[in-house]
């Protein structure tokens, strides 16, 4: 791995653990949402926009989240965060003008990374959704990170 790739890892890791001290005093989901997305969009430079989108009566809704006006709706199925439900995996995307049905909530993202959130039964309940104004921001380092990060919403 490289030196920046290590550095980011550990950065993840340092987040993950202040989240953690921080969702064991918490148990609501949707606050714990709030102080994921509020401590990753400021301690990540790389990141636009930081938010949850929830499953809610078959449309992705959104939830807590750092940046720009969103989309408060996404009814699918197009766009990234619905490939990720689909698919019940994260996706990486490092161009969005590349990504067929991509839907535009802010013109100025340019590549993005969605996971899954979870319940400690498995069933999928929101996405983590991270846009950045850069192309390829992301990389696998920060689908781990956030992986590991979107676990502690409804987890430990």
């Amino acid at each position: 791995m490289a030196a920046a790739a290590r550095t980011l890892a550990a950065r993840y890791d340092r987040i993950r653990e202040q989240l953690a001290v921080v969702c064991q005093k918490q148990r609501d989901p949707i606050a714990r949402m709030a102080t994921v997305a509020a401590l990753l969009h400021h301690k990540q430079p790389h990141f636009f926009w930081t938010g949850f989108y929830r499953l809610l009566d078959g449309k992705l809704v959104v939830g807590p989240y750092q940046g720009p006006l969103a989309c408060a709706v996404l009814p699918g199925p197009d766009g990234v965060c619905w490939a990720a439900v689909q698919r019940g995996e994260p996706v990486l995307v490092p161009d969005v003008h590349e990504f067929p049905g991509h839907v535009a909530c802010d013109s100025r993202s340019r590549s993005e990374v969605v996971v899954p959130v979870r319940d400690r039964s498995g069933l999928m309940l929101a996405v983590l959704d991270v846009d950045s104004e850069r192309p390829a921001a992301f990389s696998a380092v920060d689908v781990a990170g956030l992986e590991a990060i979107a676990a502690l919403v409804y987890g430990e």
